[in-house]
């Protein structure tokens, strides 16, 4: 049930500023701002005042000016919340804020739990709670692809994915357990054939979903990004050349980073997070070897690998290093960054280029990491390398870890459809298959109900003519 009460809070961010903004919904917003808004100059009333209009006029603690304001009108169901909101335009000082937070709760309100006004606005219809989730994480965004993301499923991107889905696979699972009702006649509503091709589909979409959510979270961190490489080939140089500052500790002593250091940074609207690691050698210094462990670890982890090469070795020794990464990692995308190009001779370059013969989700690029030759480079193939262009409005991605197990549950649940159709099991096994995929669409958001089978029938099918 909605909680009834008029809830406040202030809904910009914490600290001092030139503006800020008060916030009040529920049934007694607009009588509770009545009561500490006060027109200059007339004796109008604020609770006489139409909807979606602004005014101005001063916020009064007992017969003081607190301050000067602009009020925002909007009643329901036309709101963020879908209930009658008041929204308080003042000045920014904290001591302003409180006290006016201090006499709305007086006058009857009380303080908002975080996320009460989203959650206020799914209940009362106006999002869905994967909508919901979403201004949690456009809130967070802090890269154009994250934002680009977010933005979409708060515009029902997603939503409007799982709710076609849904509606589909409703009107198959009501045909099935209509059969149910008449299975003393062995009538068959539900083509099967159709409802085979249905459920494909379904898996086929779910599982584009599901496979969706390792950009999807990788966007939303930040795409992991391990610099590997044997020691003292340049690895935290070119960290510090990515994020320009001094962030990792560089020295000619071989094995001086023996841990993982992590950073990000936001390339062209997308956020890198670069993982610099220990390099990898044979040694007998323990702490050492845990390094290295964790080097690999992080290189299992990553979305991109970064193979630093010190030009200035024997090639053969490099080539090697190409081989075993190339069997360390899976799906990966591999780019090979050979060193120290500022003082080596072209034909090393040309020579690497001719025997390492990359492959489709391989690049490789020369630079300098101490002179930051062609380090701009490197982060224009990083950027390529995600293709951020290729998100656009219509892309579906998932980025909430919740909506990914859910769907997973709900792949489960359709493969035990289509696996139930294959052996022709009876429609009473079916259908249930059918409802625990539905639950688990419905649980993604937030519409959830057992008659919605039954409703869907009466719906479309008069029993008994």
């Amino acid at each position: 049930m909605i909680d009834q009460s008029t809830i406040c809070a202030i809904t910009t961010g914490q600290g001092g500023g030139a503006v800020s903004m008060i916030r009040l919904s529920g049934e007694k917003a607009i009588e509770i701002a009545n009561n500490v808004f006060k027109f200059p100059k007339n004796n109008k009333q604020l609770i006489d005042q139409e909807a979606n209009t602004l005014h101005f006029g001063h916020i009064m603690k007992a017969d003081e000016v607190l301050d000067e304001v602009v009020t925002s009108i909007f009643k329901a169901p036309r709101s963020y919340t879908g209930e009658d909101v008041i929204e308080f335009s003042c000045h920014g000082s904290q001591y302003i804020q409180q006290e006016i937070l201090q006499l709305l709760i007086n006058a009857g309100a009380r303080l908002a739990k975080p996320g009460e006004f989203t959650q206020r606005a799914f209940l009362n219809g106006k999002m869905d709670l994967s909508q919901a989730e979403a201004v949690a994480d456009l809130i967070a965004s802090n890269s154009r692809a994250s934002h680009k993301v977010a933005i979409n499923q708060i515009r029902g991107g997603f939503s409007t994915e799982i709710a076609n889905l849904r509606s589909e696979l409703l009107t198959f699972t009501s045909l099935v357990e209509l059969e149910l009702d008449f299975s003393e006649e062995d009538v068959e509503f539900a083509d099967r054939t159709q409802l085979t091709e249905l459920v494909t589909k379904i898996e086929s979409v779910i599982t584009k979903l599901t496979e969706s959510f390792q950009l999807g979270n990788a966007i939303k961190n930040g795409i992991p990004v391990t610099i590997a490489g044997e020691t003292n080939v340049g690895k935290s140089t070119l960290l510090n050349a990515l994020l320009n500052e001094d962030r990792a500790i560089v020295s000619d002593i071989a094995g001086t980073t023996r841990d993982v250091i992590e950073d990000v940074v936001n390339i062209d609207g997308i956020s890198f997070r670069f993982i610099d690691t220990a390099g990898i050698r044979s040694t007998d210094d323990t702490i050492e070897n845990l390094g290295i462990e964790r080097t690999f670890q992080k290189i299992d982890q990553a979305q991109i690998v970064l193979l630093l090469l010190d030009l200035n070795q024997e090639q053969d020794q490099n080539l090697k290093q190409i081989d075993e990464i190339r069997e360390r990692i899976t799906d990966q995308e591999l780019i090979i960054v050979g060193n120290k190009a500022d003082i080596v001779d072209k034909g090393v370059m040309t020579m690497i280029l001719t025997e390492i013969n990359l492959d489709e989700n391989e690049n490789i690029v020369f630079l300098s990491a101490k002179e930051g030759l062609n380090v701009d480079h490197l982060r224009k193939l990083l950027v390529e390398t995600i293709n951020i262009s290729q998100i656009d409005t219509n892309d579906v991605i998932v980025t909430n870890a919740r909506h990914y197990e859910v769907l997973t549950k709900a792949l489960t649940s359709i493969v035990r459809v289509k696996d139930g159709l294959e052996m022709q099991i009876s429609g009473d096994f079916l259908s249930q298959d059918i409802r625990e995929c539905l639950h688990y669409l419905g649980e993604i958001t937030g519409d959830i109900s057992t008659d919605e089978v039954l409703g869907n029938i009466f719906k479309n099918f008069c029993i008994g003519k």
